[in-house]
């Protein structure tokens, strides 16, 4: 089962995912500025990376056809498909393990001895921040404390405000999750970032979420019925049920 998959961000911190259908290769596409990255299996044979830069100004590099702008250009190229590569790597790491589990959800000191608070699992708030930065739309150029207000604004139905997302970049950046360019207020995620926020979204979003749904006990018959989970729990519910009520009556 193969899903077409295009994720576009043509500014920093606006993106839009849309699976289209089954049965056809997938595709990728990142946008920044001028620069596009797509990668797709080119007949159907091998994973190919292309990327085009439109307009050289864009990162400050002249137009003039000569050996200085073509190496820059070059390098840029480089430096977008190396995040895009190394980002891919990291999703395919084991997840994180369980002291580092641990090391993130509780509350911790670095080494240098500020307190890092921890960021637990389920939480909706923390579920938010790592779901705004799973995907591929940062790696070029990084996000900033604005763009963490609208992309956590757009996964959250409550308010979330410009000091609560300086708090949230500080524990993310002490507990590893996340580094700070230089010479910028833009941010990065880490490879343990990545891994982290991959563990926790697939996590939540595929085991937790629609198994608590399907144990509800508001969930009519008829849907139940359709879920091996619901029927396997109502089940074992009634036999304990009866178990303990055979227990009470023999005491």
């Amino acid at each position: 089962m193969v899903f077409h998959r295009q994720v576009t961000c043509r500014t920093p911190g606006r993106f839009r995912t849309r699976v289209v259908t089954r049965g056809v290769d997938p595709t990728l596409c990142c946008y920044y500025k001028s620069l596009r990255l797509k990668q797709y299996f080119k007949e159907g044979r091998a994973l190919r990376t292309e990327t085009v830069i439109g307009d050289s100004k864009g990162f400050g590099i002249g137009r003039r056809v000569c050996a200085q702008n073509w190496y820059a250009l070059r390098a840029v190229g480089e430096s977008a498909n190396r995040c895009l590569g190394d980002a891919e790597a990291a999703d395919a790491q084991p997840a994180a393990d369980v002291v580092t589990f641990s090391e993130v959800t509780r509350p911790s000191t670095t080494e240098d001895g500020p307190y890092a608070p921890g960021l637990r699992f389920g939480e909706a708030r923390v579920m938010a921040l790592l779901g705004a930065w799973v995907g591929f739309c940062h790696l070029v150029a990084g996000f900033c404390n604005r763009q963490m207000v609208e992309r956590v604004r757009a996964l959250r139905a409550a308010p979330y405000t410009t000091r609560q997302a300086t708090y949230d970049l500080r524990r993310l950046k002490r507990k590893g999750l996340i580094v700070k360019l230089a010479h910028s207020h833009r941010y990065q995620l880490t490879s343990l970032g990545r891994r982290v926020a991959v563990l926790f979204t697939k996590t939540y979003g595929r085991v937790l979420a629609p198994g608590l749904s399907a144990l509800d006990p508001r969930l009519p018959e008829g849907v139940g019925a359709r879920s091996p989970l619901t029927m396997a729990w109502r089940s074992f519910e009634r036999i304990l049920d009866d178990y303990i009520q055979a227990q009470l009556i023999a005491a």
